[in-house]
This record gives structure tokens, sequence and C-alpha cells, in this order.
């Protein structure tokens, strides 16, 4: 097989190595340093997307290779920054959630996203051939980006996260609330909540603009190959 590898596709490589790279950040480094290499990892990698398919027709370098892999590289790395995600926020007091634990307001989208990534990868695979009928729309690529942005303000959180936990150690939840309330404030707990609550609020609310698009574009995905999934009568 013979494959281009040009500075577009080359791209694409990388961003689809750097979904593995941001489990791989929080496996070998502790916090907040693997939250700064996530984030860091993955807003470099998201501008890839943009950047390879740019460069992909500005040079007339447009491949089958590329084509193949750009959206295996985008689904890899929604998906597995989503699991990460999920797995690490939640420890610290959740803005109307309260204590730790796994948190639905990150979870259902979340499934949502996936469900949706496994279920049109799937009908691609039975189409085959006739896969073409379901090409990328625009409202899909508002779509892809809408998870991007949500996932870098999510990593993002988990910075500001990790500081809050990390200077209320040993601190009595009684102490947390009076400073939270207008007390004395050596420690800057406060601005700190405030960027954790912003972050939190910012990332989640796109995270369910991602998960609505992602649902719309999967539905019309279902409704364009339905006459390819009917048996003859």
């Amino acid at each position: 097989m013979n494959m281009t590898w040009n500075i577009p596709n080359i791209l694409t490589v990388i961003r689809l190595m750097a979904a593995p790279g941001v489990v791989l950040m929080f496996l070998y480094f502790t916090r907040p340093w693997a939250d700064w290499f996530a984030l860091v990892l993955f807003v470099g990698a998201a501008m890839t997307d943009f950047l390879d398919g740019y460069l992909a027709r500005a040079w007339k370098q447009e491949s089958k290779f590329g084509a193949m892999l750009d959206p295996i590289a985008d689904k890899a790395m929604v998906v597995i920054a989503l699991i990460v995600i999920a797995g690490y926020t939640g420890r610290a007091p959740t803005p109307g959630v309260g204590d730790a634990g796994i948190n639905p307001f990150i979870l259902l989208p979340a499934t949502v996203i996936i469900f949706r990534e496994v279920f049109v990868s799937g009908l691609r695979e039975f189409l085959g051939d006739t896969a073409g009928t379901l090409k990328v729309t625009k409202l899909a690529k508002w779509k892809t980006t809408a998870q991007m942005i949500a996932i870098g303000v999510l990593f993002a959180m988990g910075i500001f996260e990790h500081m809050l936990l990390e200077r209320t150690v040993g601190m009595d939840q009684a102490t947390v609330a009076e400073i939270f309330a207008g007390g004395d404030d050596p420690l800057g707990l406060r601005g700190i909540y405030g960027s954790y609550w912003v972050t939190w609020w910012g990332g989640v609310g796109l995270l369910w603009v991602a998960g609505a698009l992602t649902l719309i574009t999967g539905v019309d995905y279902l409704r364009k190959a339905m006459p390819f999934l009917r048996d003859d009568p």
C-alpha cells in the first residue's frame, strides 16, 4: 500500500498518537503537572485538526490515507479525553452537585457522544462502498469543534480543581464554608473556586451543546443510511 507522507498526513498521525498520550500524562505525572501536560497536548493536537485540512486543500495534497485517518484521529482524541475527564473530575466540591463521585453532568453527554461515534462508525463499516452517503456535514464539523473546546476547558478546570483540593487538605468544612462566605482568605481560595466554577460550568455547558449536536448529526446519518438498510421485498 502506497501511502502519501506529506505534512498534512503527518500532522494527522501526530494527532492520532496524541490521543493515548493524554492518558499517559495521568499515568506517569502527578497533578497538577498531568493536567497542564494533558491540556497543552490536547490543545496542540486539536489545532492540527484545522491545520492539516487547511494545508491539504491549500497545497493540493489531499489523499485517501488522510481522508481515512482524519475522522479516526478526531474520534480517538474525543473518546479517550472524555474517558479521562469522566475518571478524574468531581473530586472537589462541584457546583450544584456536592461531594465527589461520578458526575451526571459529564457522564450523560459523554455517553451520548461515545455512543454516537461508535454507532456512526458501525454504519459506515456496514455500508462499505456506499459509505459516501454519510459524508461529513458542516454541522458535524461544528459538533467536533464544540467537543474539542469543551474538553479543553474541562482540562483547564482540572487544574483549578487540583489547586482547590491541595489548598484545602486538612481544613475542616466549617472553615472552608466560612472563607467562601466572606471570611479571611489567605490562601486565595475564593479566587481559585471562582475560576473552578467558571471553567466547570463553561466546559459542562459546551459539552452538553456538543452532545446535542452529536445526537442531531447521528440521527441525520441514520436517516441517510435507512434506504440502504431496508431488506428487498
